[in-house]
């Protein structure tokens, strides 16, 4: 299928979408504010996709793994980019806005805050830190899997994954929505 998508065949890179839409929008819906960003994300990684499609990196015959990291790396640079856009907008001498109810759905699927919490707390991480914790805890790839989507050697992913649950732990250990779990996450 992936062939077929480089070689510019749409239907390839429809059975592409298709396959790996929902873990892409899971991913991108934990990295960003709301439902709407996630969509926004989902289409701009599938967008990325197909314009990288001859250097996607396959491991195991799955392009899932880039395509987690480029959800990744997505959302970092549109939450950036709204984070500009707010700045100027409060520089300018404009009325309110109209309120956004978007938070309302993503609240009621939240009531208890767990995810605002944990969507904070891994946006504290450093760009390693939520790649491979992206891809080993909650995608479940193996070490080997992330060691070859990440281009580094499984002992690397190994290390990180371990400094990086230490310091999601840590993040966590400190607001009120988690209690401290014993030995560390999981």
């Amino acid at each position: 299928m992936l062939a077929r998508a480089r070689a510019g065949d749409p239907d390839a890179f429809g059975e592409l979408f298709d396959l790996h839409r929902d873990r892409v929008f899971r991913q991108a819906l934990r990295m960003t504010e709301s439902v709407h960003d996630a969509e926004d994300v989902t289409g701009m990684v599938f967008l990325e996709a197909w314009r990288h499609r001859d250097s996607i990196r396959v491991v195991d015959g799955s392009a899932i793994g880039w395509l987690l990291v480029t959800a990744n790396n997505v959302s970092r640079n549109f939450t950036r980019a709204r984070r500009r856009y707010r700045h100027v907008i409060a520089g300018l001498q404009l009325p309110d806005p109209a309120p956004d109810h978007s938070h309302a759905i993503d609240d009621r699927l939240d009531s208890d805050g767990r995810r605002r919490a944990l969507r904070a707390a891994l946006s504290r991480l450093s760009r390693r830190d939520q790649d491979v914790l992206s891809l080993c805890l909650i995608e479940e790839l193996s070490t080997a899997e992330a060691a070859a989507v990440l281009a580094v050697a499984p002992g690397t992913v190994k290390s990180r994954l371990s400094r990086a649950k230490s310091r999601l732990t840590a993040l966590l250990d400190d607001t009120h929505e988690f209690a401290p779990i014993e030995g560390g996450l999981r």
